[in-house]
């Protein structure tokens, strides 16, 4: 009997090339048109003979004083615009922490661990190995000592030992890498959800490294696993302000504090995610760090949906019945999440989508809304703007969704998924494991584009649009997935039609 379904239209050779050349032909439209105009100019100044550019001459000289006004007016206006337009803003590098192999974690010493603290029921034992399974957690994940001994010691001092030796690790690293002293930063900012000590974070790193006494530094804490994002948006803000400056950018998150020690399953669910890590970054908007750089920031698009009482609150710190304080996770998180993304996506692909995508979704969206035909919106494809994608390793069910509706391949999410088997939900920080793991697999060229995405509790969800200003090589830095090389899937071709689009 025939097969009556329809073809499926997304595998079609076909239309593949039909869509690849309309997408070539809107994008250089404007080029097409420019080439007849140019065409007709050239030959109509073939046709000039010299008294024709004598008599333009003396045509300017009767009008020497309107000349200079303009020329002056145009030299005016062109300082004006350069004087005026923003800053650009380079990664010189970054770098993450990768813990003593000592604080290593596999799944059955997880459980063991948690066994023996006595907290928790049988039930819910299994429930944490349950999640374990499904989570896409692999067997060297990093806890800290504290969290790892029996009894379990979470302390304040243990806390700042585990801040300590993230942030400082990182940035040890980084300066290493850069060149760059610690007393020529101008501005830092520094961000953890759910570890906000007296004195803060940001006060700790400019005591261990004597940093200038007039830094501008920030600590952002209650802001969820997107708030690494912020932290980038807002030292972009910061160098649109004071010229010729380095900032430095601290994402990470602490585990020893935040550990939960009851049975409310909603709360669990972040002991079986969460893993110890850290990032540092280091920006620039000095002219000259650009040829010494990786990338230029190009976009950063924030999204809060935190007026919705829904989105507030799926993500919320509070204490379960016995008065142990843990972080619940809502039924909700997934919808929310994805409101939130479709929000953030609206705004931003009008700055990065080719013209042909967009005037496929404003063609959909008019049959649609004005001629009230029954079709289904138009999905823009994002990997016409996009090489890398590094999306926020929030947990297995989060990326599954997220390469469905983005319709990304296995290629674009190996660097989540491998971040999240390896290394955990890092929080902010997840995002550079996933940058590090692309460089590290000689993905990163000259020209490439990377999309960020996070979400976080609030709830937010936000973007960052990175340009690669070279071609990454990945033996002659430290990295921390080099060890680990060996061990990596066999490496897909990347696909050439999609890119430079």
């Amino acid at each position: 009997m025939a097969d009556r379904r329809l073809p499926n239209f997304l595998l079609s050779v076909r239309l593949k090339y039909v869509k690849l050349g309309y997408h070539y032909l809107i994008s250089n439209a404007m080029y097409l048109l420019l080439l007849p105009l140019l065409a007709a100019a050239s030959a109509h100044l073939s046709t000039f003979q010299l008294h024709d550019l004598l008599h333009l001459w003396n045509h300017l000289n009767s009008n020497l004083l309107s000349v200079t006004l303009c020329s002056s007016l145009m030299v005016f206006l062109a300082t004006l615009y350069v004087m005026t337009r923003p800053r650009k803003v380079y990664l010189l590098n970054f770098a993450c922490y990768k813990p003593h192999p000592d604080r290593t974690c596999d799944r059955g010493m997880f459980l063991q661990k948690s066994e023996l603290t006595g907290s928790f029921t049988e039930e819910n034992l299994g429930f944490q190995k349950k999640i374990l399974e499904r989570s896409g957690l692999g067997e060297k994940t990093y806890l800290p000592e504290a969290v790892m001994r029996v009894p379990p010691n979470p302390c304040m001092e243990e806390a700042r030992k585990e801040a300590e030796a993230v942030m400082f690790g990182a940035i040890d690293e980084l300066l290493e890498k850069t060149g760059v002293k610690a007393k020529d930063i101008g501005i830092l900012v520094v961000n953890c959800s759910l570890f906000n000590p007296t004195p803060s974070l940001s006060a700790m790193i400019v005591n261990h490294y004597k940093l200038r006494g007039n830094i501008l530094s920030y600590n952002l804490g209650g802001m969820g696993c997107s708030a690494g994002l912020i932290s980038i948006d807002l030292a972009k803000h910061l160098l649109q302000a004071h010229p010729n400056s380095y900032a430095l950018v601290v994402s990470m998150e602490n585990i020893t504090l935040n550990w939960y020690f009851g049975n409310d399953r909603s709360m669990l669910v972040s002991n079986c995610l969460f893993r110890m890590g850290g990032a540092a970054i280091l920006l620039s908007n000095r002219p000259a760090d650009r040829r010494r750089s990786k990338y230029q920031l190009i976009h950063t698009v924030r999204t809060h949906k935190g007026s919705d009482d829904k989105c507030y609150n799926c993500v919320f710190q509070q204490e379960d019945d016995t008065g142990r304080v843990g972080v619940r996770l809502s039924k909700d998180l997934m919808a929310v999440a994805g409101e939130a993304l479709k929000t953030n996506i609206t705004t931003l692909g009008p700055l990065v989508l080719p013209m042909s995508e967009q005037l496929l979704f404003f063609a959909t969206l008019v049959a649609k809304k004005i001629f009230k035909m029954k079709i289904k919106p138009y999905i823009p494809d994002f990997k016409l703007a996009f090489e890398h994608f590094c999306i926020h390793a929030g947990g297995r069910a989060v990326l599954d969704e997220l390469e469905k509706n983005l319709d990304l391949s296995e290629w674009h999410m190996e660097p989540s998924r491998m971040t999240l088997n390896r290394f955990g939900n890092t929080s902010s920080s997840s995002l550079w494991y996933e940058l590090a793991y692309c460089e590290a697999k000689g993905r990163i060229r000259k020209g490439d584009r990377t999309w960020q995405i996070a979400f976080g509790s609030g709830f937010k969800c936000n973007s960052a649009v990175w340009r690669a200003l070279r071609t990454v090589d990945p033996s002659k830095e430290k990295n921390p997935w080099m060890d680990e090389i060996h061990e990596f899937p066999v490496e897909v071709p990347r696909v050439a039609h999609i890119h430079k689009a």
